[in-house]
């Protein structure tokens, strides 16, 4: 079995529980400027890209969002997740694992600097373990699916990015780690994981079997 050298996570919907809040604050948003879209299908439209992805996209769909929209929401959301964001769990298992194994890690989010300290911020114990290896897609201009943002997480880690193991939870992502010439491993909480698989991810479905997918 493959020992990879370094590993990314994503952070939303892999480190910490944030999805759930802000799929439900964007359905308010969507519904109160007259689209209702089935929560399934706006994962499958709208997961793994930026908040400026989603303007773009939700106005390609006909929603009127002001210009200033995308502004408003990150303010609305990160008040909602400063109020509690849990862990994902088994995520700090998998953290211990890789402590004991001497294997450094990082993080690549499609999300803002800001965001992560809000979520990650009220974790300390995982804070810690993460501090100058947070790194924002938005920040470096290289969100994914473009490989960039993952490709600077490695070289910050000073590890060849074919060595590296790569833990997201959208097919965005995924392409994004695969781009970068790392192996990928698509996390799957919920459903089968196809649209992860179909985009050449190794699926899996809880946290707590990633040390062992992960050669440790």
């Amino acid at each position: 079995m493959t020992r990879f050298a370094a590993v990314i996570f994503d952070c939303d919907g892999v480190l910490v529980d944030s999805e759930p809040a802000a799929f439900d604050l964007l359905a308010r948003e969507l519904a109160a400027h007259g689209l209702r879209m089935p929560r399934a299908e706006m994962e499958t439209t709208f997961i793994g890209g930026t908040i400026r992805d989603v303007w773009q996209k939700a106005r390609a769909l006909g929603v009127g969002f002001p210009d200033d929209w995308v502004e408003a929401f990150y303010a609305r959301l990160y008040a909602r997740l400063a109020e509690g964001t849990a862990l994902i769990p088994g995520v700090e298992a998998v953290l211990d694992a890789l402590d004991a194994a001497g294997i450094p890690y990082a993080v690549g989010s499609n999300g803002s600097d800001h965001k992560m300290q809000v979520t990650l911020g009220q974790h300390p114990g995982v804070m810690a373990r993460l501090q100058g290896r947070l790194f924002s897609g938005q920040t470096l201009g290289t969100p994914k699916p473009h490989p960039g943002l993952y490709l600077h997480a490695a070289a910050a880690l000073g590890v060849d990015p074919a060595a590296c193991a790569v833990v997201d939870d959208s097919p965005t992502g995924c392409r994004g780690g695969l781009a970068a010439g790392m192996t990928c491993f698509g996390f799957a909480a919920h459903g089968d994981g196809a649209a992860l698989a179909a985009v050449g991810a190794r699926v899996f479905h809880r946290m707590a079997d990633l040390p062992r997918l992960l050669g440790l």
